[in-house]
């Protein structure tokens, strides 16, 4: 079955991409970084915060809001958008992740993924089918297919078996799927691990089965860096140029502007809003740890020309006392002025790419981050 592209691809700069996803809760400019609300709520922000921010999108989780409050319960309250007060386009992952982070809870058949409930153990069953089902009641504007990440490193035969399963999941979750409404998309994953004869194989078997768009999973799982690259590297290119590319789970600024170099449109993490409730900001000339007692008595901002209010106008003295007393102002003031940064830079890369300087803002931005914080020179 062939499925309506929603992706509009407007400009390239090398192999960096910028465009726009059509979605029936707003259109989303990519490249797009998606602050994750996990339980329908971002951790330490109001939704107004985050959209001010800049955030077309933003993603929950199928896992943890299917066990609690439930996704009947969220359906019959109108669906995710209206449940949460965020009106915007939404992305869910599919409870994948959980495969393999809740490894001593679950046993993973052909069928479906056998849970324990971390909450209070009740058994839980979840099948390529009910992922899309849940996600289909939480309405969320993107689904994501059911897989089996496996953490890195890992042996040959288990990588393939799972990689193998994913792509069996991802046609039943394809036809389950098709009583979808009418504008919503449904995500494949790329699996493989770290072998690239597996990745091109997962690949070229997701686009014979067709996805809305191709995210690359199984990475940022404990490989170092050039894996992860070297993995993009082998994927990216096979995926289709008129779809959207989604890398999950990633990352850190640099890993994002890297992905971007290579044709990655999305991205997820938690690492922003979870780097500011243990007192560390994300600024254009790299992370601050406002822990360290050198900021104790410095009255200055952490970037006095940044756009976002909190970044200009707190100082730094006053964000080590709030980090250092407990104060939860501390972890939410951080945590908004890290999504801003990711933001921010965000909106660089598609500037900068429908310019055609994306080789130029990338060598500035890796300049920048070398020279540290040189407001503390």
């Amino acid at each position: 079955m062939s499925l309506p592209n929603h992706f509009e691809l407007l400009g390239q700069s090398g192999a960096a991409r910028t465009g726009r996803l059509t979605t029936p809760h707003g259109v989303v400019r990519t490249p797009a970084f998606m602050p994750v609300g996990t339980a329908g709520a971002m951790k330490g922000l109001h939704w107004r915060e985050v959209r001010d921010a800049g955030a077309d999108i933003v993603l929950g989780n199928t896992y943890h809001l299917m066990l609690r409050p439930g996704a009947e319960r969220i359906a019959a309250l109108g669906g995710l958008q209206r449940f949460t007060t965020w009106n915007g386009p939404m992305l869910t992952d599919s409870g994948g992740f959980q495969v393999m982070s809740l490894a001593q809870l679950r046993k993973v058949t052909e069928q479906a993924v056998k849970f324990r409930s971390h909450i209070d153990g009740a058994a839980i069953e979840l099948s390529p089918e009910r992922a899309i089902e849940v996600q289909l009641l939480l309405g969320s504007d993107i689904a994501m297919q059911l897989d089996e990440c496996v953490r890195l490193p890992a042996e040959r035969d288990d990588i393939l078996r799972a990689m193998e399963l994913s792509l069996r999941w991802a046609e039943r979750c394809k036809r389950a799927f098709e009583r979808a409404p009418e504008g919503h998309m449904l995500f494949g994953i790329v699996q493989g691990g770290d072998i690239p004869e597996l990745r091109h194989a997962s690949a070229r078997g997701l686009i014979e089965i067709g996805f809305h768009g191709y995210a690359i999973g199984g990475l940022a799982v404990g490989e170092p860096q050039e894996v992860m690259l070297a993995m993009i590297e082998e994927a990216a290119p096979i995926l289709p140029t008129d779809r959207p590319r989604y890398l999950m789970g990633v990352g850190t600024p640099e890993d994002i502007l890297e992905a971007v170099a290579r044709g990655i449109d999305m991205f997820d993490c938690v690492m922003p809003t979870r780097n500011g409730r243990h007192g560390v900001a994300f600024t254009r000339f790299g992370p601050v740890n406002l822990r360290n007692a050198r900021h104790a008595d410095d009255p200055r901002p952490l970037d006095e020309a940044s756009d976002w209010p909190s970044t200009r106008n707190c100082s730094r003295a006053y964000l080590h006392h709030l980090v250092k007393s407990g104060e939860t102002l501390g972890a939410m003031l951080l945590s908004e002025i890290n999504i801003a940064y990711y933001q921010s830079l965000m909106a660089g890369m598609r500037a900068a790419i429908a310019q055609g300087r994306f080789a130029e803002f990338r060598e500035q931005t890796h300049a920048d981050w070398a020279r540290g914080d040189i407001t503390a020179l």
